[in-house]
């Protein structure tokens, strides 16, 4: 779904906007949730089979952030460390095997006329900014300056539509202090929002 197309501007945006703010009237924890759930509406637009990758890279570093905050409440830095170093591991393994697996199999039937067949992987979309956002998160947080317990709000940072397939990389110690709290309509701001979307519309079209 492109930010330019009809179904983008006259459905998904205002569906979105309207149910979160009638939604945190009642919760600010479920107008959160909503975001996550239209967030990963929007991704698995491109490819409903990847929004799964997308949940279990989410589920494994949100346990890994939670793991390295305990670490370093309790004192024990070279655990936090261990565990910070695991999880970045994992996060840039996933990332080259969708990136690199076959440009690696081609290389070596290229250098030992080999005929090993090409996995064919479909790059999933976003994949480079969900993955260096959630390290960067385990770095912010093995530093002290991002620690989150709340799922859906780990979530929707992770998912937050407007940069998931675009960027740019989000920091967690910038976005998550937004999502505490209930905040009421305020027409300014969302005029002032809106404003933005229609500049950025005309600079992407025009």
């Amino acid at each position: 779904m492109l930010f330019n197309s009809y179904g983008f501007i006259g459905l998904f945006l205002p569906i979105t906007l309207i149910g979160f703010f009638l939604i945190a009237k009642a919760s600010h924890i479920l107008a959160a949730l909503w975001l996550g759930v239209a967030s990963l509406f929007f991704y698995g637009w491109w490819d409903y089979r990847y929004v799964g990758l997308l949940v279990l890279s989410i589920l494994f570093n949100f346990a890994a952030g939670r793991i390295i905050a305990r670490q370093r409440e309790r004192n024990k830095p070279g655990r936090a460390k261990l565990v910070l170093t695991g999880g970045i591991v994992c996060d840039l393994a996933l990332l080259f095997y969708f990136k690199y697996t076959d440009f690696f199999i081609s290389s070596v039937n290229h250098a030992f006329h080999a005929e090993v067949p090409l996995l064919n992987l479909v790059l999933p979309l976003g994949i480079s900014f969900f993955t260096f956002t959630q390290i960067a998160f385990l770095v912010d947080t093995y530093r002290g300056e991002a620690k989150e317990y709340d799922p859906v709000h780990y979530l929707f940072f992770v998912t937050n539509y407007p940069h998931l397939i675009a960027g740019p990389i989000i920091r967690a110690h910038e976005l998550l202090p937004q999502l505490a709290g209930r905040r009421p309509f305020d027409a300014v701001r969302t005029l002032e929002g809106l404003e933005l979307v229609a500049y950025g519309l005309l600079k992407k079209t025009v």
